[in-house]
């Protein structure tokens, strides 16, 4: 039985996803939430092992359909091992990124029909979605920016080239408009206290 909360972060590269994540992470402790933070892919040290599959080399390293199934192997170890284990006890489980990014990423970007990556989905978690989705949403040029500012091993994907991520900022806009109880649009444009507050008017329904 899962008693606790379950919530994602989702959005394009730069979107501010790690940094709101702490601060919700932080607020939720002070108002006495059991609080377990984690990312995708990875999560657990199976699925960080994949991660670093997924996340480095040239754009071209793995084909869409390679790229889904991986995504999905590591979610389905994150799922096991951390997801439903720490739900089940009746903590808070929030993560930067999920399920989403796989219909946007994968989806939308990379043209795998919606259908298929959800039968995925499916066999990867047995159904597991989020109470609630956070999609932190900027213009992918400023966003984009942001995260080549940081640049690192881990740059794959934002290598892929406008094009992808104005089709990826589409995704996301459209995942919101599909499932508006459990999406919630979030601007994440201004300051981070701005962006702060509207996240947590977002996420009270859950207390």
């Amino acid at each position: 039985m899962m008693t606790g909360r379950f919530v994602s972060f989702e959005g394009g590269e730069g979107a501010g996803k790690s940094t709101q994540l702490r601060r919700l992470a932080e607020r939720l402790r002070e108002a006495g939430q059991e609080v377990v933070t984690t990312r995708e892919p990875g999560g657990t040290p199976g699925a960080d092992a994949i991660r670093q599959l997924i996340l480095t080399g040239d754009a071209d390293r793995w084909g869409v359909r390679a790229e889904a199934l991986l995504m999905n192997a590591s979610r389905a170890d994150h799922v096991e091992r951390l997801i439903r284990p720490t739900v089940a006890r009746g903590a808070w489980l929030i993560t930067d990124r999920y399920a989403d990014s796989t219909l946007v990423y994968q989806g939308v970007g990379g043209g795998l029909p919606e259908d298929e990556l959800r039968a995925l989905h499916q066999v990867a978690t047995d159904g597991l979605w989020p109470d609630l989705t956070l999609i932190l949403d900027i213009p992918e040029g400023e966003g984009l920016a942001r995260a080549t500012a940081r640049a690192g091993a881990e740059m794959r994907f934002e290598s892929k080239g406008a094009a992808f991520h104005a089709a990826v900022r589409d995704g996301f806009r459209q995942r919101a408009a599909a499932e508006p109880d459990r999406c919630k649009l979030i601007d994440a444009s201004g300051s981070v206290e701005d962006v702060a507050t509207r996240i947590w008017a977002a996420v009270q329904p859950l207390l």
